[in-house]
This record gives structure tokens, C-alpha cells and sequence, in this order.
């Protein structure tokens, strides 16, 4: 009897300890954020908030559930030839982010309708609805509508900036290098068209913009472009996926709305 009472003693002491060390840890729940006792997020350490945000920026909470959708969507892209790192979501207004939409629309599906001025852009499909992608557009002097075609696609584009450009900009002449088609800049991570480029073409001749990628996805929502149409990297490769060569691709007047003739 004497030997029993003691180890029941015993087991009592123990779970007594074992209680008071989770209180103290669910007491310090407040800077351990994201984490339930010995549980946290890959990455997370109890007593953070999160992985280091850029250098001078206070450290953000980790998103909470109604960001999990976007955050697997814009998670870094395996598979592809060069990094596609995760998007910081923290950057972009989340109006931008690709969503499913109702779009009242004449245009058939498969159509993609671009409003400068929103900062939209517009995949038409079946029933009225279209995939909506926020874009960065051409800042003032820049802007271009009209109908076009895509002419053709290319993953991982080399870009060669107009002449125009280079003149503008004399300090590109140090990245450029002699390509197979004239001055230019190979595909790449740090290359301004990003993992994928749409062409856009009217007739027979080429005019020169294009949808594509940009390594500034922050630009996302801005009219900052010299003409072209940039999307996250995330959304220019789904966009790749689901435009075919061919469609047709109407860009709308950033002022009135309406296809410029």
C-alpha cells in the first residue's frame, strides 16, 4: 500500500510539471504567433511572426486561412527552367490577384480584353464569366489600343528592347549582348519579360507589345510600362497555358473604355 500511494504520488508530481510547462507556453502564445505549442509553420520558429521581411519593413503576421488559397497559388513554380520564386503577397493590392469573374462581354470565349485603365485583364470564357488577372499597363505617353492577335508564344523570351528605348535608356547598352536577332537580353530570371511572352501582332506586321512576365510583380496594378502588358510570372504562365495562337485580344481605351478604331 505504502509503495502504491508513492508512485501515485509521484505520477501526480509529474503531470503537475508537465501542466505548468504548457500553461507557460500557451502564456507565450502572443509572441509565438502561428504556432500551437510545439507546432509551427516550416520556417517558423516559436517567439517569430513569420520569415524576415525585406530589409527596414516591420515583420508581417503570418496570413491567416482566407490567404491560403492565394498563398498556394502564387507559391514558387517548380519545373521550370530558372527559379519562379513565391509572390510577397504583402506587395500587391489583393484586387489584382487572379480571381473567376461574371464579365458581360459581346467578345467570344477565348477572347482577352485588357482595360488599361482598371488594370485588368480579361480571359474570356463559357457563361459569362472570364479569368481576371490584375496587369501593369504604359504609363502616360505609352498607352496603345486596339485589336490584335496573338501571333505567337514564347517560354523564357529573349527581349530586345526597340532602338527607341536604348535611346532612352543608354545604361541598358550594359546588359544587352549580341543575340541571334540583334542587341538583346537572354531568357532568364532577371530578364524584363519574365517566364512567359504573348505577341501581339496586327495583320502581317508586329506591333511590338507584348503580354508578359515582369521580375517587378509590385508593378502589378501601376501604369509604369513602356506599352507592354507585364502579370505576375504566376499569372503570365497560367494565361500561356490557356490562350491559344491566334486569339483574338482587344485592348480598350484607358480613357473612354472603348476599342480605339
Amino acid at each position: 500500500m505504502t509503495i502504491g500511494l508513492r508512485q501515485r504520488l509521484l505520477l501526480r508530481a509529474s503531470l503537475t510539471l508537465c501542466c505548468a510547462a504548457i500553461a507557460t507556453l500557451v502564456a507565450g502564445n502572443a509572441a509565438a504567433q502561428g504556432c500551437f505549442l510545439f507546432f509551427c509553420p516550416p520556417g517558423v520558429q516559436p517567439g517569430s511572426q513569420g520569415p524576415p521581411d525585406r530589409q527596414g519593413e516591420p515583420v508581417r503576421p503570418l496570413p491567416d486561412a482566407a490567404d491560403l488559397p492565394y498563398a498556394a497559388m502564387y507559391a514558387a513554380k517548380t519545373g521550370e527552367p530558372f527559379p519562379v520564386p513565391a509572390v510577397r503577397l504583402s506587395d500587391i493590392n489583393p484586387t489584382y490577384l487572379r480571381k473567376s469573374v461574371y464579365y458581360r462581354t459581346d467578345e467570344p470565349p477565348g477572347t482577352i480584353v485588357i482595360d488599361p485603365q482598371a488594370h485588368f485583364l480579361y480571359l474570356v470564357g463559357e457563361g459569362g464569366r472570364a479569368v481576371r488577372y490584375g496587369v501593369g499597363v504604359g504609363r502616360s505617353g505609352f498607352e496603345w489600343s486596339g485589336v490584335a492577335t496573338i501571333h505567337n508564344k514564347q517560354e523564357w523570351p529573349d527581349w530586345y528592347p526597340p532602338k527607341e528605348m536604348i535611346g532612352r535608356q543608354p545604361e541598358l547598352r550594359k546588359v544587352m549582348s549580341e543575340l541571334q536577332s540583334g542587341i538583346g537580353m537572354h531568357g532568364g530570371p532577371g530578364n524584363p519579360l519574365g517566364a512567359r511572352a504573348l505577341y501581339l501582332w496586327q495583320g502581317n506586321k508586329d506591333t511590338l507589345f507584348r503580354i508578359h512576365g515582369t521580375v517587378e510583380p509590385w508593378t502589378i496594378g501601376k501604369s509604369v510600362s513602356s506599352g507592354c502588358i507585364r502579370m505576375i510570372n504566376q499569372d503570365v504562365i497560367d494565361l500561356y497555358r490557356r490562350a491559344a495562337v491566334g486569339a483574338r485580344v482587344v485592348v480598350l481605351s484607358p480613357r473612354t473604355g472603348a476599342v480605339s478604331p
